[in-house]
């Protein structure tokens, strides 16, 4: 059974090479460059060559909430044909340089209708996406905050980049903004696993140095069977 993820990544590597004869273009984009701004309707798709974007959920008061990452071999947004209020208050930033490929809304809906992988696909990466906001509003919500932390780490590690085992890239402001606490309280929360040598924190990535000990603190709705 598959568990919540907040870092996407490889879902649609399979069809690199289908995107290519498809109408695209090549758009690279700088650290902090903005691929969807605030306020912009969805007109593109973006397929992750390479590079790490976030997407950042913005409440009308400035709150901000993180509310996941995408890298290499996946795509977002991903393609409909609704236009929903909300995807105003969406924003979507580099982490890194990225190199992606561009499709118009239209052009990827057409995909979807001449590719039935793509489209299966398409309906998996949405599913995927579903649970995790589940997993957040139905479970994590109600969580104390030391455990939605832990949680956190948790997913992070079985969702982190190959060859990263056990370092997590998060720094501590965006730990807050993911589980939407504030600095002070994720400060107090990372010290207490730190204290504990669960972890040693970095200046911007977190090292897990006790998964066991980590477990242990995690919800079993978090856990993998």
């Amino acid at each position: 059974m598959l568990i919540p993820r907040y870092f996407f990544a490889n879902t649609f590597a399979g069809f690199y090479e289908y995107f290519l004869t498809q109408p695209h273009i090549r758009r690279n984009f700088q650290k902090e460059e903005y691929l969807w701004r605030l306020d912009e309707p969805l007109t593109h798709v973006y397929y992750v060559i390479s590079g790490v974007a976030v997407a950042t959920l913005e409440h009308e008061d400035g709150f901000r909430k993180i509310s996941s990452f995408h890298s290499s071999g996946t795509i977002f947004p991903v393609s409909h044909q609704s236009s929903f209020k909300i995807e105003q208050s969406i924003a979507v930033t580099a982490v890194s340089e990225m190199e992606t490929l561009c499709f118009t809304n239209e052009a990827f809906l057409q995909m979807l209708c001449e590719n039935r992988q793509l489209m299966l696909c398409t309906l998996n990466w949405y599913a995927s996406y579903v649970n995790l906001l589940l997993y957040e509003s139905a479970h994590q919500d109600y969580n104390s905050s030391f455990i939605k932390l832990c949680n956190l780490l948790y997913l992070f590690s079985h969702n982190s980049p190959s060859g990263q085992e056990g370092r997590i890239d998060l720094t501590q402001e965006n730990i807050a903004q993911i589980l939407t606490m504030t600095r002070v309280n994720a400060a107090r929360n990372l010290a207490r696993l730190r204290d504990e040598k669960i972890i040693i924190p970095h200046r911007r990535w977190i090292e897990i140095i006790d998964q066991q000990a980590l477990e242990a603190y995690c919800s079993l709705e978090t856990l993998q069977p």
